[in-house]
């Protein structure tokens, strides 16, 4: 059976805003610029019924699924207000670091996390959890981040001096491995 439309979707889906490009579809699905137009095309096809909440769009030489602009008075409902945020891991941890360490750059703050972390900061941005105050005087006169109060009411602080203090936290050895976990998804069986 021929599944590259749903793996495709997946790799979509796992792009995020970042999107991809032919030549990552032709790596992962071994397939030539033919199958990959044919695809997003049935991609796209099967995007444009009304009762279908996203849409794939292509950016430069990149392809990301979006959501549907007809429905942008919804998504601007669920954004504007921040106690309807479920934060992630990711999003906790940014605005750690930020409530922390402020005012603080992007990259200082990638360097904190390890990983890329434009998308999340313009996410809390968006939010109004996080706000720019201004530039780093160094090259390139990077954006400076810090907390907003609407950061403070989310979180019921009256300020910052309520945050717990930081201690230093030894790990076990089997703790320091941030990939192993104790949950095993369960094998279906046939």
């Amino acid at each position: 059976m021929d599944n590259n439309i749903a793996v495709l979707e997946g790799l979509l889906f796992l792009a995020g805003d970042e999107g991809i490009d032919n030549e990552s579809i032709k790596t992962v699905l071994d397939i030539d610029d033919d199958e990959i137009t044919g695809l997003i095309s049935q991609i796209k096809d099967s995007l444009k019924s009304a009762d279908r909440g996203l849409m794939l769009v292509s950016l430069g030489n990149k392809y990301k699924m979006s959501t549907k602009p007809e429905h942008f008075e919804y998504y601007q409902k669920l954004v504007a207000n921040p106690s309807n945020f479920i934060f992630s891991n990711a999003a906790l941890e940014t605005l750690a670091i930020i409530a922390y360490n402020q005012p603080i750059t992007r990259l200082d703050i990638e360097n904190i996390r390890g990983v890329n972390s434009d998308n999340m900061v313009r996410k809390l941005v968006a939010r109004s959890l996080v706000k720019e105050v201004g530039r780093k005087d160094t090259i390139g006169r990077p954006m400076l981040y810090a907390i907003t109060d609407d950061f403070l009411d989310v979180f019921n602080l009256t300020s910052l001096d309520e945050l717990p203090e930081l201690a230093n936290i030894e790990l076990d050895e089997d703790e320091k491995d941030i990939f192993a976990t104790r949950f095993v998804e369960e094998k279906e069986e046939d």
